[in-house]
């Protein structure tokens, strides 16, 4: 897990020019996380992990990790509305539900759950928990995915957990 998580650091801030932090969130070992894709631009850095047993076509978890540069003091409140509507917009019936935000943080926070019980172009349900979270630099959007109509309040909780135990750290000039 060490190595994962390592490497999730180094991979964020590889564009040390523009950014000298990262968000570090302690994903779950029990999981075995592999890195199932890694995209990168001047704007926007995405990294899609999937549990290590499992396929990329037939995942029973996503997690995603974006750091959108440059994208600061952006109201928690509308990051969030952005990703619903979002949402809306391939699945009619999606149900958003605020969990808890932190405005008043150094390093302002959002949590919140989307639950999709079908899509226009696909039937099956997917629901993940958001967590977006304000850097100095980027904004960092990330969230857990299940194929499931509803996410049980046990793993909205220890997801929760996870999510808030993150933090913005700072990087070392000449690293990565």
């Amino acid at each position: 897990m060490k190595k994962f998580l390592l490497m999730t650091i180094l991979i964020a801030s590889t564009n040390l020019l523009f950014s000298q932090e990262s968000l570090k969130i302690d994903w779950l070992d029990k999981y075995e996380w592999e890195i199932l894709s890694n995209q990168e631009n001047d704007n926007i850095h995405v990294i899609e992990i999937i549990p290590g047993k499992e396929e990329a076509e037939n995942w029973t978890l996503l997690g995603q990790m974006m750091s959108i540069k440059g994208a600061v003091n952006v109201p928690m409140d509308k990051a969030k509305d952005l990703m619903f509507e979002q949402a809306k917009a391939t699945s009619p019936k999606a149900k958003l539900t605020l969990i808890e935000k932190n405005q008043e943080d150094e390093f302002p926070w959002i949590l919140f759950k989307i639950e999709n019980p079908y899509f226009k172009n696909d039937k099956k349900p997917e629901s993940q928990l958001w967590y977006i979270r304000q850097g100095k630099t980027s904004l960092y959007v990330n969230f857990i995915a299940m194929k499931k109509k509803k996410l049980k309040d046990e793993f909205v909780e220890e997801w929760s957990n996870v999510f808030k135990a993150s933090e913005i750290v700072e990087l070392q000039k000449g690293k990565g």
